[in-house]
């Protein structure tokens, strides 16, 4: 597949939302993160033990990269990479939506998300909460207001304050991956009918798996937890996993991408990659030309951050 003409950028460009209205609530720094976490479910893999952020001196850049696949269907990634200041504290928010069936509700994902979970007043005390809350007031607005619902999207979204603390939380198979000191580790699930199979049954559902298929959720969906989907939603879920990490002088990258990218590419393959670029627009630009190469067809998105 060749990558799109740079004549239609401007295509590109409505997939970035546009700036929005800066928020006004007042926080005060030290108030971040200190009060008690709520109990911690099973299928959460942020860090109990996670130390206090620390002031940091380091600074990011990000680039963005996205083309359609040679999938019989128009183009249903959409992306969020934008910074925000709200009171004196920096934001970086980094979303990937990959829609399925239509690219209506990563397309709300997009414009509506993020709004949705800076207006919790628990994000800056409980982030966790907040972002689970939003997650699923996002959910019900889907559900409501795009007809029918019929299709849905993955969500792995990446919230970056003041360049120290990160928050990541996804439903589906987009992946965030944090690369540090030239080892990845993932810090998203990639929500498989299989892994989570016992899930779909105790909701009343079944994993199924065609001959020449991957698993599926009532013989349909090839995830567990989705936006939409209104059809399968009694059997699924939309309540993220979530993780939280402090960014230390070791990190190098943060990558997010949809599965057109994974599905070719390893986690390690992807660092390699890029390891040695500084640009973080040319490196999100390498990894869909490698993941092209290697012969993805679906619609691939990918955000790269890099810590300087």
């Amino acid at each position: 597949m060749k990558k799109r003409a740079p004549n239609l950028r401007s295509d590109m460009d409505s997939f970035v939302p546009k700036k929005k209205k800066k928020l006004i609530r007042v926080y005060d720094v030290n108030d971040l993160f200190t009060t008690e976490e709520e109990p911690r479910d099973e299928h959460s893999t942020e860090d109990e033990n996670d130390e206090e952020a620390v002031a940091s001196s380091r600074n990011t850049s990000h680039g963005y990269h996205l083309v359609r696949g040679k999938m019989d269907h128009g183009m249903e990634d959409y992306l969020v990479a934008e910074n925000r200041k709200i009171n004196g504290h920096h934001l970086g928010l980094y979303a990937i939506f990959d829609g399925h069936s239509g690219r209506d509700v990563a397309k709300y994902l997009q414009s509506h998300l993020f709004d949705n979970i800076l207006s919790q007043s628990e994000f800056w005390k409980n982030p966790k909460r907040a972002l689970k809350k939003a997650y699923k007031i996002t959910d019900d607005e889907i559900l409501d207001n795009i007809d029918g619902s019929r299709g849905g999207s993955t969500a792995v979204t990446a919230i970056l304050i003041d360049h120290k603390r990160l928050i990541v939380a996804n439903v589906g198979d987009s992946r965030a991956v944090l690369c540090r000191n030239g080892v990845v580790r993932a810090l998203s699930v990639d929500h498989e009918p299989e892994k989570e199979k016992e899930m779909v049954e105790r909701k009343g559902g079944y994993v199924s798996q065609m001959p020449g298929n991957v698993p599926r959720v009532d013989g349909q969906l090839a995830m567990t937890r989705a936006f939409g989907d209104g059809r399968l939603k009694e059997h699924i879920t939309c309540e993220p996993d979530l993780t939280s990490e402090i960014i230390d002088d070791d990190d190098e990258f943060l990558i997010l991408a949809s599965d057109g990218l994974w599905k070719v590419m390893s986690n390690q393959e992807v660092y390699h990659c890029i390891e040695c670029l500084q640009d973080a627009q040319e490196a999100s630009e390498k990894l869909i030309s490698a993941a092209l190469e290697l012969g993805s067809k679906d619609d691939i998105s990918c955000i790269v951050v890099i810590f300087h």
